[in-house]
């Protein structure tokens, strides 16, 4: 058989679309994965500086729940509680359940599981165990006589 005569378009076939080498482009790939790298490096490191580790945040809203109710700010330390506190206490009834005698130092938050426990020593020598407690933010979800 003869191949078929007349114009046509692909005579002797399409051409080659690629003929030179391939190059490689690993730079690229790496300076892309090393950016991304570096980057999240960076957030985590700047999310520790900007907001403190999980004991100092800990810490923070111990005091705060601790002055609120030294205040009297009922309001802002009930909404400091977890949601188990607050199905088991009133707003009423968190003073007393609480607040020691005099002023409060807060201590250094210990690690217990997911909880930190946080030391309140009160001017009258005793001291309570505050738990705090990721639940939508940190919360205080408790309260225990110190060792």
């Amino acid at each position: 058989m003869t191949a078929p005569e007349g114009p046509y378009l692909y005579d002797e076939g399409p051409a080659p679309l690629h003929t030179g080498t391939p190059r490689r482009r690993s730079g690229t790939l790496l300076l892309v994965f090393g950016g991304t790298a570096a980057f999240a490096v960076l957030m985590v490191v700047l999310t520790l500086l900007l907001k403190g580790s999980g004991s100092d945040q800990a810490k923070e809203v111990a005091g705060v729940f601790v002055a609120a109710l030294a205040a009297d700010d009922v309001e802002t330390a009930y909404d400091l509680l977890c949601q188990e506190e607050r199905v088991r206490l009133s707003p009423e009834e968190l003073a007393a359940a609480y607040l020691g005698e005099g002023a409060a130092e807060v201590g250094t938050p210990v690690r217990d599981g997911d909880a930190r426990l946080v030391p309140v020593e009160w001017a009258d020598g005793t001291t309570t165990e505050l738990t705090v407690v990721g639940e939508d933010g940190l919360r205080i979800c408790g309260t225990a006589p110190g060792s």
